[in-house]
């Protein structure tokens, strides 16, 4: 067999191997697809075959006229937002204090924020609803926003601050014999300088709250009050709507897509920006 016939066997197993690969990983968006645009609402009556039971927009439909999904996607999206606007003023702040800054205590919190980032978080749900409880925060969105908020700290401000570590400390000095504070050296020279880092934050501190269902079942009760990730499984757990439900799930995706392509532009172009200031 001469090379040039076994690359071309190769080539046609790769390339087997790479579809068969494709319709394992496309196959479940593609039927959650078809069951949200199905004529039916229950998952015995869906054909195995995408889109064999035809093309329906019932289940959209249903899902904003029968259900509380606009309240619920508002929640999951205050619910994110605030969380990574949080997670960044507190974390990136910390981080620059420990970074720059020398005082006592330093490194048993830095020791003690490293260990808290090994331990699983849901270890610590106990405590966390009991510390809810106690400070009325059960049943409330600005309760979810701090158990979120709380668990970010450990690994991004060690993540923040390694960063930091990077950026020589001549800059600082140079700007505070200019006159500059402390707070016009962050704001204009640190964040601008650790952009991608900032992205990065967002996009992961954003992405986390948006589809999470384990802390927002902990905390929350009231539908009102209902993430979309709560709002969606008690419509199939207690309704059996599988129709509806798979058109909440794909609404749910486009925005958190959008956001990450979004933010993912920004990242790359920061990276960008600093390679080539550094070269």
């Amino acid at each position: 067999m001469s090379l040039k016939t076994a690359g071309k066997i190769r080539f046609v197993i790769v390339m087997i191997f790479l579809a068969i690969v494709s319709i394992f990983v496309l196959y479940p968006f593609v039927y959650v697809l078809s069951a949200a645009l199905a004529d039916g609402n229950t998952m015995t009556n869906l054909s195995c075959v995408p889109f064999g039971n035809g093309l329906s927009f019932g289940n959209f439909q249903s899902l904003f006229t029968k259900t509380n999904f606009p309240v619920w996607f508002g929640n999951t999206f205050v619910i994110a937002f605030v969380t990574m606007i949080g997670t960044l003023v507190v974390c990136t702040v910390t981080a620059y204090i420990f970074s720059r800054y020398q005082f006592c205590g330093k490194k048993s919190m830095l020791v003690t924020m490293f260990i808290l980032q090994i331990i699983p978080s849901f270890l610590a749900m106990i405590a966390m609803y009991y510390v809810l409880y106690w400070i009325g925060g059960l049943n409330k969105i600005w309760g979810l926003i701090l158990v979120y908020i709380a668990g970010n700290i450990p690994y991004n401000v060690w993540l923040v601050k390694t960063y930091l570590d990077a950026i020589p400390k001549n800059m600082d000095e140079a700007a505070l014999m200019d006159g500059a504070s402390r707070f016009r050296i962050f704001t204009s020279i640190i964040l601008p300088a650790i952009r991608p880092i900032v992205v990065f934050l967002a996009i992961t501190s954003f992405t986390a709250p948006w589809l999470d269902f384990i802390f927002p079942k902990l905390v929350l009760r009231s539908q009102s009050k209902y993430t979309v990730a709560l709002g969606l499984y008690g419509l199939y757990n207690e309704q059996g709507d599988f129709g509806t439900f798979c058109a909440g799930a794909l609404l749910i995706i486009i925005p958190f897509v959008l956001f990450f392509l979004a933010t993912q532009k920004m990242l790359i172009e920061s990276m960008s920006t600093n390679l080539d200031e550094d070269l």
